[in-house]
Order: C-alpha cells, then structure tokens, then sequence
C-alpha cells in the first residue's frame, strides 16, 4: 500500500563506558527490518537481538495474510459467510485499526486488501483506467462491513470476496511490540527499525539521543533534516520510486481506499508519534487526505508530529516541530 522512504540513523558514538550497539539486519515480515541495542556485550547484545526477532515472527504468523494458517487469513475465507472467532490482541489490533479509519475518514482502512489492483507502477502503465473499472476496484472495500462481536472475540465481514490486511499498519505494531519486550526484559535502549517503521527508546551509550535523518524526496542521495527522537516512533511515507505521470499529472502509488485513485500532490510524510503501530497508520493516511486536512488532523491529536513534503518540493510542518535542516 505505501513505500517508506529510507531514515539513515547517526550513531554518533559506538562505546561509552561498559556499553556498546549492536545491531542486526534481517529479512521480517517479507521486508529489511534492522534491530539495534545497547548492551555490555556481544552475548547480551545477540541474546536480546534474538528475543526481538522471535516476537516480531509471532506476529507475523498471527497477522500476515499471506499465511494460510493465520487467523487474518481465516477471518479472509469466511467473508460472506460466518465470524470468526480471533484471539484477544488480534481483536484489539482490528478493533483500534477500525478506530483510525473513522479518526481518518476512511483514508486508513485495513480493508483496502479487497482492492483490485488496477494500477501499474513499474513504468508500463500509459493510460487512465476507465471510471467504471476504477469503481469496482474499490467495490469491496469499507471498514463499515467488519463487524467485531467483543462477548465471542469474533470478527465478521459482511462481504464475500472481502480482506483485511495489515500492510499499513502491522510492520509498526510489530516494532512496537518488540520494543516493549526488550524493555521489560531490561534492555535500556535501542532501535527497532522495520523497513523505515523506526521505533526507539533510551539513549546512544554516549548519552546522545538517537537521531534520524530525513530523506529528501527530491533527490534521494541527500537529507534535507535531523531530528532527535526519544522514547517514540518515527514513520517516512514517500512514493519518490514508484508513481506514474499520465496526462500531464503525477499519481503517485498510493490509492486512496475510498475511491481506488492514486495520491496525487505530496511526495513525502513524515510522522512522529509515541508508538510506530500509530505512526505507520497515519503517514499512510495524511498521504492520502492532502496536507490541508491532514495538518489539520495532526494538529487536534496530542503528542503527534508531522512533515510534509508537496512535489513542488514545499515542506509544510504541524505547529509543534521545529526541524534542523542540514
């Protein structure tokens, strides 16, 4: 659904005192994920590093809809026809997954994997789809047609042919939860870093904030800001590599799941907000809404950030950020 842009992180510092990073990279969830801690040693820093990956594999196998095993894909088979009864944090995810839809208008909607896929990114495409085909992609599409019963933990969609999926939002619920594992397992800090879904806690040993730097968009050698972060999430949305121009405008390659038409206006956003799982969500979303209504929806939700960039290359921030520009 959306192609992150890549956040470079600064270790300024390898080693203070006893403590040093140590970091893996590795493919999860079908994407790089990078897991970085501060540990005395190698053993402890491995240990830990494992520990995380173990969690995010858990989750995967509980909500990819590529694994015919999983509940997710249960819930899929039995559109149309019965609920299915799911386990109490797949519920939960669904359950605040249907919350951001409505805080979002629709322009989050884990339903959109019921969209058919009528766009064309790879530079083939040379001309619009037809209005009526572009209506029946996104025909079942509708966060209005699951129906969650919360006396049998049960989850229904009411239309046969219909999905979920969690491509918008799993990748971050997933960093989210490896990092409060390693918290209560003692880890002071790291990084968990799933394909751009950045999600930190503590400090560098050197006592440094961990800092991320933006890439610039328009020319995505260079980065355009550096930014502390502690204790929170940071997401990049950005379609610099995969959008297409047709009639003289740009689309880019995320489709608004309201009405099966691609983006159009922005090339970048950047959101900032306590957990990844709530940050992955809305980067998509303020992509899709346009940077009017997306500052507009940022600016009313406490403790959230974010950076736009427009394709003229205008960066327009929510009235709380300050950013050092490089």
């Amino acid at each position: 659904m959306k192609k992150y842009l890549s956040i470079v992180l600064f270790f300024f510092a390898i080693t203070a005192g006893a403590q040093n990073t140590f970091t893996k990279t590795l493919k999860l969830m079908g994407s790089r994920f990078d897991v970085t801690v501060v540990a005395k040693d190698s053993t402890e820093g491995n240990k830990n590093i494992d520990l995380a990956v173990a969690e995010i594999s858990r989750i995967e196998n509980l909500i990819s809809s590529w694994n015919p095993e999983s509940q997710t894909s249960e819930i899929n088979i039995n559109a149309g026809q019965n609920p299915v009864k799911v386990s109490p944090e797949l519920y939960g995810l669904i359950e605040r997954s249907i919350s951001l839809s409505k805080l979002t208008d629709g322009a989050f909607d884990i339903s959109y994997a019921s969209m058919d896929k009528i766009w064309v990114f790879d530079g083939s495409m040379t001309q619009m789809p037809s209005d009526t085909s572009i209506q029946a992609s996104v025909a079942k599409v509708g966060f209005q047609n699951i129906i969650l019963n919360p006396k049998n933990s049960s989850v229904f969609l009411k239309k046969k042919g219909m999905k979920i999926g969690f491509g918008g939002i799993g990748k971050g619920y997933a960093a989210d939860k490896a990092k409060v594992l390693l918290m209560e397992k003692g880890v002071t800090a790291g990084i968990i870093n799933a394909s751009g879904d950045m999600n930190t806690w503590g400090k560098q040993p050197n006592g440094e904030p961990w800092k991320v730097a933006i890439t610039n968009p328009l020319d995505k050698h260079k980065v355009f800001a550096l930014l502390p972060i502690l204790q929170g999430a940071v997401v990049t949305s950005g379609d610099y590599e995969k959008f297409v121009n047709l009639n003289g405008k740009r689309y880019a390659h995320i489709i608004d799941p309201r009405t099966g038409l691609p983006s159009t206006g922005i090339v970048s956003v950047t959101v900032f907000a306590p957990k990844a799982e709530l940050a992955d969500a809305l980067a998509t979303s303020v992509f899709v809404m346009g940077k009017e209504v997306g500052l507009n929806r940022v600016n009313q939700m406490p403790h959230i950030e974010c950076i736009i960039i427009d394709d003229k290359g205008n960066i327009f921030t929510s009235k709380n950020i300050e950013i050092e520009k490089l």
